[in-house]
């Protein structure tokens, strides 16, 4: 045959050859041209997935995957347990709403989906506006294809959540309330589930934490603490659970910054809020709301403000402008 592998190495020097395993030697007859060929292939396919077996450092370097850094555990973690899903319920809710113009009449139904968290003693934990002006409220358990009618037994506005329950025991059977852990730090990685639109199988996505800072809840129209994730949310994961590495739930999805000018701002109501909606129902049956000081306050970030109030040039503070009457 006369054939050698040498031009298929041209540009790559003999020790590369060597290294591979392909020396320019003539090829006897077909058979030993078969299998060279397939050396070659198998050469090319173990280098290929040494490639896609390297993963990026947060510091820039790379590792193999074999690598018994502990590092690696942070940026691919472990598949969240069965029971963290299995606590994830998606919402069926009719809304039908005030006509304001015409008192005597209602706005044309409509219908929306959500989702929801089991939590303790029977109950299901969801945002208020996926069940805001409800007619109908039905829940439905992961891989269970049967709809349960729920009840809705307290709506928080100003902190957008809800409290519903299901009466039939059919749904609770096998259900794992989820636990709640503590405020998030920075760069803590969170992991959102629900049942966003796209879809009808539960929807898994993972982001770090941005900012834990005070954000205006759109449907209360109040400030509140608020966690700020990267993770995407999406129409449809209001209400759904945002975990931890550690399988515990630091917070409910509820809203996300879509202007046109900006991409992965999305915001979970941290776990302190929750535990206050929580008392406040358990307390007497029912939500009262978060208290108010009934002041209005003013930064002092102006210099000439902070002279007029007596401060000092590296002071600064808040100014009281107004007491409201029955504060």
């Amino acid at each position: 045959m006369g054939r050698t592998r040498s031009n298929g190495l041209a540009g790559r020097g003999e020790s590369a050859a060597r290294d591979k395993g392909l020396l320019d030697e003539p090829v006897a007859d077909e058979e030993a041209m078969g299998y060279e060929a397939s050396g070659a292939a198998s050469s090319r396919k173990r280098r290929r997935n040494r490639v896609t077996q390297r993963y990026s450092h947060p510091d820039g370097d790379l590792l193999d995957a074999g690598s018994e850094d502990e590092s690696m555990d942070e940026v691919h973690p472990r598949s969240l347990p069965a029971p963290c899903l299995d606590g994830v319920v998606k919402i069926f809710c009719s809304h039908t709403g005030p006509h304001y113009s015409l008192p005597w009449q209602v706005r044309r139904q409509t219908t929306s989906t959500s989702t929801g968290c089991v939590i303790s003693n029977g109950r299901i934990l969801t945002n208020a506006h996926c069940v805001e002006n409800y007619s109908v409220v039905k829940v439905k358990r992961r891989g269970d294809p049967t709809k349960f009618v729920a009840e809705v037994l307290a709506i928080g506005r100003e902190c957008d959540l809800a409290l519903l329950t299901v009466k039939d025991p059919l749904f609770w059977r096998g259900a794992h309330p989820i636990a709640f852990s503590s405020l998030p730090q920075l760069q803590e990685l969170v992991t959102v589930v629900g049942f966003p639109v796209g879809g009808d199988n539960l929807s898994i996505t993972q982001g770090v934490v941005s900012r834990v800072d005070m954000q205006e809840y759109v449907h209360g129209c109040t400030e509140l603490l608020a966690v700020q994730i990267d993770a995407a949310i999406n129409s449809g994961n209001s209400g759904g659970p945002a975990f931890s590495s550690q399988g515990t739930c630091v917070g409910i999805a509820f809203q996300s910054l879509k202007d046109g000018q900006t991409e992965n701002i999305g915001y979970v109501i941290p776990t302190c809020v929750v535990e206050h909606f929580l008392e406040d129902f358990a307390r007497d049956g029912k939500y009262s709301g978060f208290c108010d000081l009934g002041v209005e306050l003013q930064n002092c970030e102006n210099k000439s403000l902070r002279a007029h109030c007596g401060l000092k040039a590296r002071e600064s503070g808040v100014m009281v402008r107004r007491v409201h009457p029955v504060a």
